[in-house]
């Protein structure tokens, strides 16, 4: 969780999640490490819980595990499709994203409830192939960098390929609100 503090238990979540089902995978970290194309220091330490990792790298790790990025964030023995997770917060801690649920479809769904403070923004790396999102705007003003930047407001929502870069920025004066599905 790219700039996130150890805040909650999210990072716990992961290590256990990870150390369990890399071994279920019967995989070493080193094997894990170059199918995921991350360097075994980085496996390390997340399955301690002493390194920080990006939510791309992240999918990057369930993906070379053959499970769902939820999978690892969920707390560990737990089925409920309600997870209310924080996975990511600013430097500021003003702004933050949490994941709200997820359910299976062709592959997965996530829905995230998101709020940037003024001035803060969120710089993402590409999902994969495939990979989509749809940001519907509760409240604020979101600046969508994208290939095609656009301005979405209060009440209004954008569809469009997350297979690129691309970043959430607040521009306004007032904290930005929007809900995010994810389709992979």
């Amino acid at each position: 969780m790219h700039s996130q503090p150890a805040t909650g238990n999210v990072l716990e979540h992961v290590a256990l999640n990870l150390r369990r089902l890399r071994g279920q995978a019967g995989l070493s970290q080193e094997a894990l490490a170059r199918l995921a194309g991350l360097s075994r220091r980085m496996i390390n330490g997340v399955e301690s819980g002493q390194t920080n990792i990006s939510l791309s790298n992240l999918d990057h790790v369930a993906a070379a595990l053959g499970v769902t990025f939820v999978d690892l964030v969920r707390p560990p023995q737990s089925a409920d499709e309600r997870l209310q997770t924080l996975i990511w917060t600013s430097d500021s801690g003003a702004s933050s994203a949490v994941l709200l649920g997820a359910a299976p479809a062709s592959r997965q769904v996530e829905l995230w409830r998101w709020t940037l403070a003024p001035g803060e923004r969120y710089d993402a790396l590409p999902d994969g192939s495939g990979f989509s999102e749809m940001i519907w705007v509760v409240s604020g003003e979101l600046t969508l960098e994208t290939q095609i930047p656009r301005t979405i407001g209060a009440g209004d929502f954008v569809v469009f390929g997350s297979d690129q870069a691309y970043a959430y920025v607040n521009l306004g004066t007032q904290p930005l609100h929007f809900v995010r599905n994810v389709i992979s």
